[in-house]
């Protein structure tokens, strides 16, 4: 697949979104929140957890982008496929990410890339798709805590009962730009990443 090269700037560059796709039942139609974001006057990459590819059509987000999907960390040397981010959106984000990343537990690049997010100051929208019983746990509202205290925008979801497929009928993917329109979004004064 060919790949756009990275925006330089400047006034006709747009803002850069990465957006972070877990493992989750919903996460196949992640297409509905690059298209908005798109149609916002975003420019979109993916990164995905190594299980959230198996829950989207890669060759489908990387059309739909003009990037690769990242999931694994580049080799010394290798050039960055993406451009920095102007900020992220997260989503679905899943108990397991949620948890890690509030812990800096940097195990995937895509909870690395948030760990680092944060010292960069880059803004982050969070939506999180899980479950009640999942939810019930205490190391989730100690998470939610404590990504709130980094400045995290948490989405509205409320936790559905476990089902066998997975929950998720009231996910909100457009919630994601709303909560990151405040902060940061095309026609803003943005600053590119390192």
């Amino acid at each position: 697949m060919e790949t756009r090269p990275a925006p330089v700037g400047g006034p006709e560059a747009k803002p850069f979104l990465y957006v972070v796709v877990c493992a989750a039942g919903v996460a196949g139609s992640v297409g509905r929140l690059i298209s908005a974001a798109q149609e916002g006057g975003w420019d979109v990459g993916a990164v995905a957890t190594p299980q959230g590819l198996g829950f989207i059509d890669q060759a489908a987000i990387e059309a739909q982008t003009g990037y690769p999907i990242r999931s694994a960390w580049r080799r010394p040397g290798e050039p960055r496929p993406l451009p920095p981010p102007d900020a992220i959106a997260v989503a679905p984000a899943t108990f397991n990410t949620i948890n890690k990343w509030a812990a800096g537990m940097s195990d995937t690049l895509a909870v690395g890339i948030l760990c680092e997010a944060y010292g960069m100051g880059i803004p982050i929208a969070a939506l999180p798709c899980l479950n009640r019983a999942q939810a019930a746990h205490p190391a989730y509202r100690e998470s939610l805590d404590r990504l709130r205290s980094m400045g995290v925008l948490l989405g509205s979801y409320a936790p559905d009962a476990p089902t066998p497929e997975g929950g998720g009928e009231a996910f909100r993917w457009e919630e994601a730009l709303e909560l990151l329109a405040p902060v940061v979004g095309p026609g803003r004064d943005v600053s590119r990443g390192t």
